[in-house]
């Protein structure tokens, strides 16, 4: 896996005339006056067919059956690292709001009856200025943000020259070089950097 990440990596840090994709060639998935669950559901899950139970259940990460101000605020992208500079201040109120539109009973979480009755109202989860909602790991947003618009089954190596791929790729090796350098320190008897220069052997 390594040497393909490697020459991946060298291939897309080569400039190639279509490297840049900002002319956007790939239509939107939903209609831009959609609202922000059905874009969220779009875009974050590729799901055009759903129901309020289905989308509470999506977004329940620990399958409880209700919602803590956590998923909430990660279902909203901002425990994603786009929204690593949004402000504690503005998340708590984030959190206020969802509280107040959803939590009927004021008991702190969502159940899944609550959100459905929200739902059957008429209502919608509303779009509070954070994105689309990226809430998976980094290979899963890779894969259905950009490389499911962009690449296929067939793209060569050579293909892999968008800005996104070449940052994935070096994401990978990143990790990569951290997990055998630590595999390395735990061979070692004693870690020669963890010892003070006063005991260290001179020569």
């Amino acid at each position: 896996m390594r040497s393909v990440i490697l020459v991946a990596t060298g291939l897309a840090c080569r400039v190639f005339a279509h490297g840049d994709h900002s002319s956007g060639s790939q239509k939107p998935l939903v209609d831009e006056n959609a609202s922000w669950m059905t874009k969220h559901m779009a875009e974050e899950h590729h799901i055009s067919d759903f129901d309020a139970s289905s989308f509470f259940v999506l977004h329940d990460y620990d399958a409880d059956g209700h919602w803590e101000a956590e998923e909430m605020l990660r279902t909203y992208g901002l425990m994603d690292e786009s929204n690593k500079n949004v402000p504690q201040s503005r998340r708590d109120e984030i959190e206020r709001q969802l509280l107040l539109l959803l939590d009927t009973n004021k008991n702190g979480f969502v159940t899944r009856d609550e959100f459905v009755a929200f739902i059957e109202a008429g209502n919608t989860l509303p779009d509070l200025g954070t994105g689309i909602g990226h809430h998976g790991d980094d290979e899963y947003e890779y894969e259905i943000h950009h490389w499911e618009k962009y690449h296929d089954e067939n793209t060569r190596l050579e293909d892999l020259t968008h800005p996104e791929d070449i940052e994935h790729f070096k994401k990978h090796e990143m990790l990569e070089d951290e997990e055998e350098r630590l595999e390395k320190l735990n061979k070692m008897a004693i870690v020669e950097d963890n010892i003070p220069n006063k005991f260290r052997r001179s020569g």
